[in-house]
């Protein structure tokens, strides 16, 4: 299994993408892409030896079904996904990709409902936004035993910081000043 720590790079603009090929990160978390550039993209990165992430439900003209995730493991051949859903996480599961459940904590019922679907799912990691409550990044890895990776609304150092007291494994960010801590 891949063991994911630390800052993560989010790339969401592509004027950091050679930045992020040139740095010493080991993964690039692609948010927003088009279909039509993505085999290029991940075949760049993986030049450098860089493992890539690909947020499937962000993926402009991909459809995250069996078809659709047939074309990215066959043709754009992703390290691992993100997706929100959990049928795409079971897509990328049967097909030996990293997993990272994304979960967007609304309230107390989005949370209990999550780990639910969470605990059977069962996704390499989790990623929580907003990231920058530890004492419910503490509460899911407590109840599922799978990793956490905090994302959304990570701005400055002491946020960084504030997830990882909270029990984070890594941080996910598209703040470029936060990649090199």
């Amino acid at each position: 299994m891949y063991e994911l720590t630390g800052v993560l790079p989010v790339l969401r603009n592509m004027k950091e993408f050679e930045r992020l090929l040139e740095s010493e990160h080991e993964y690039i978390i692609f948010l927003e892409t088009r279909l039509s550039q993505l085999k290029q993209l991940v075949q760049a990165a993986k030049k450098t030896e860089k493992k890539v992430i690909l947020h499937v439900d962000l993926i402009q003209g991909l459809k995250a079904d069996a078809y659709g995730f047939e074309y990215l493991v066959r043709e754009v051949k992703p390290d691992g996904i993100v997706s929100t859903r959990s049928n795409v996480i079971s897509l990328a599961k049967k097909n030996n990709l990293m997993t990272i459940q994304r979960l967007f904590l609304l309230d107390s019922q989005a949370l209990e409902h999550n780990i639910k679907l969470i605990n059977q799912v069962k996704p390499d990691y989790i990623e929580i936004l907003p990231g920058i409550i530890p004492s419910v990044i503490k509460e899911v890895f407590d109840k599922t035993g799978i990793p956490v990776i905090a994302g959304g609304l990570i701005r400055t150092k002491e946020d960084i910081q504030l997830a990882y007291d909270g029990g984070a494994k890594a941080i996910s960010t598209s703040q470029p000043e936060l990649w090199e801590l």
